[in-house]
């Protein structure tokens, strides 16, 4: 089976998750989109914005590309705004049956969720962009089917939470299925793999009644540490002392947490080290939030919550919603983060986020201040952040910060409008 993942128009209603992430490589539930798809297909392929071409070559060379021969039908295409989680195979499956002589499309909320096409001739043996795939798909009039229970698409930043929290147990028992863990108390699971076993402080205590949780290889957990399932610590993360893990985490690889975190979502090379309540948020790449850093995540009302961006305010369909935060973005000690607020990409913030923050600027509005950052401190920042990590800076890296102050220009106008509470 040759898989398509492919970006649509809608994928920059996910800023600033999608800035400089393909849609196929957000974590929701612990999982990506992007490894689910390599488990259902002998080849993936990526289809993704231009300006992510490049590291993608770099990051995945075992994606299709023309050097390595036809594409060989059926070819399963798959929105990369699809939720990921574990029941996504019954939907595709239910696709690749057979049963459609030229084909078929599964669509939700409008937009193209899923299709199989059986001759791949439709497609030039080439490289392709997303237009022109979506052209092409919408071109051929397959007939759509309908499922018994509809696959899920990101449409706004806060879904990534929502979806979140709603598929993490389900995609967590998958894992565990899988056979690469074992029990070692109750609802504990670690590596099979003893010489990937994590690392456990004294006074180590955790629940599980209301989820599993998973501790990944070589993971570190303090002394004093509390983690309440359903919760995944990927690997080679450390959680700090004192800590309190709880309800519907994930913590992706090589990140340091501390403090207390709730129904959040952390991507790698992240650190929240320190004291502070982080909840009901997502918090890109390379992010560090300084020590007291608090967000909130429930309006004094008890009303749905309107997810703020720079785009304007979205509903969220949640009472409980805390922040999004961009890759590369940082706070300062005792940054207070309001309801809803969406933190872009490369800012870093002061005091009181009491707004929506536009990519590539120093928030500091409750002290009167908002400064655009040059790209070139901003890549002069990420080379000192990789080098900590013993990661080598690549010209693509490069490349890919300066294209993501280039997309988000017009989101630093938003920075005279006048302090909203």
């Amino acid at each position: 089976m040759h898989v398509i993942l492919f970006e649509d128009d809608r994928v920059v209603n996910l800023y600033p998750i999608t800035i400089g992430r393909p849609a196929f490589y957000i974590s929701v539930g612990s999982m990506r989109l992007l490894n689910l798809a390599r488990q259902f297909g002998d080849m993936v392929e990526l289809v993704a914005r231009p300006h992510l071409r490049a590291i993608l070559r770099e990051d995945f060379p075992f994606a299709w590309s023309p050097s390595k021969g036809e594409r060989k039908g059926p070819i399963l295409f798959i929105n990369a705004r699809t939720a990921p989680r574990e029941g996504l195979f019954n939907a595709w499956r239910a696709l690749t049956t057979g049963q459609f002589e030229r084909g078929a499309i599964l669509r939700s909320e409008n937009s193209i969720a899923a299709a199989i096409v059986n001759d791949p001739r439709i497609l030039p043996h080439q490289e392709i962009g997303c237009s022109q795939l979506l052209g092409l798909i919408q071109d051929l009039n397959l007939p759509e089917v309908e499922l018994f229970e509809p696959i899920r698409l990101l449409e706004r930043p806060s879904d990534a939470i929502r979806y979140h929290l709603s598929f993490i147990s389900e995609n967590l028992n998958s894992r565990i299925a899988r056979g690469d863990y074992q029990e070692i108390r109750d609802g504990l699971f670690v590596p099979k793999d003893e010489a990937k076993r994590p690392t456990i402080g004294d006074c180590f205590v955790t629940d599980a009644s209301e989820g599993p949780i998973i501790l990944s290889e070589d993971v570190k957990i303090g002394p004093f540490c509390f983690i309440r399932g359903p919760v995944f610590v990927g690997a080679r993360s450390k959680i700090i002392e004192h800590s309190a893990i709880k309800d519907y985490v994930s913590i992706s690889t090589t990140c340091k947490v501390g403090g207390e975190v709730e129904a959040t979502t952390i991507e790698p090379f992240s650190n929240k080290q320190h004291h502070g309540f982080l909840g009901h948020s997502y918090v890109g790449s390379w992010v560090n939030l300084g020590a007291g850093t608090c967000n909130s995540d429930l309006k004094n009302s008890y009303n749905e919550v309107q997810q703020e961006t720079p785009a304007g305010k979205f509903p969220s369909h949640m009472q409980f919603l805390g922040c999004v935060i961009g890759d590369y973005s940082k706070t300062a000690i005792n940054t207070s983060i309001f309801t809803g607020k969406t933190l872009g990409a490369c800012c870093m913030c002061y005091g009181f986020v009491t707004t929506a923050v536009p990519s590539f600027v120093n928030y500091a509005r409750s002290f009167g201040q908002i400064t655009e950052l040059p790209v070139e401190l901003m890549t002069l920042s990420q080379e000192r952040m990789f080098l900590r990590r013993n990661v080598q800076q690549r010209p693509c890296d490069k490349q890919l910060i300066r294209d993501m102050y280039e997309l988000t220009r017009g989101e630093r106008q938003l920075a005279n409008e006048p302090l909203a509470l």
